[in-house]
């Protein structure tokens, strides 16, 4: 092979590579066992490094992820996972304040 040719390959390459659509979402969306939408955002509510068949259920028992490459209605988001709100109310609780010792002598 060439080196022209060679050159012409790895550009032809690179310029598909830059102009490639990319393999992210636009929109996830979870709904509930009883299929009503808990979840709608850009920002996925699992790992997406890790399977879903793992990451789902523990953000929604009987749940099902759906995503999709159009932004269309994510704009407005929802964010009613199951334990959502209990995981709100333990994040970050203040520590219990202890009453001062009076020196024993």
């Amino acid at each position: 092979m060439s080196v022209t040719r060679l050159a012409a390959t790895t550009a032809a390459a690179l310029m598909a590579a830059l102009y490639a659509q990319g393999s992210w979402a636009a929109c996830y969306i979870v709904y509930g066992a009883d299929k009503q939408i808990i979840y709608r955002s850009q920002i996925p509510p699992v790992d997406m490094s890790r399977p879903l068949h793992e990451t789902v259920p523990r953000i929604a028992p009987g749940g099902t992820l759906v995503f999709s490459l159009d932004s269309y209605g994510c704009e407005l988001e929802i964010h009613n996972l199951p334990g959502a709100a209990a995981a709100r109310a333990g994040a970050n609780p203040a520590p219990a304040l202890s009453a001062p010792r009076g020196r024993r002598g």
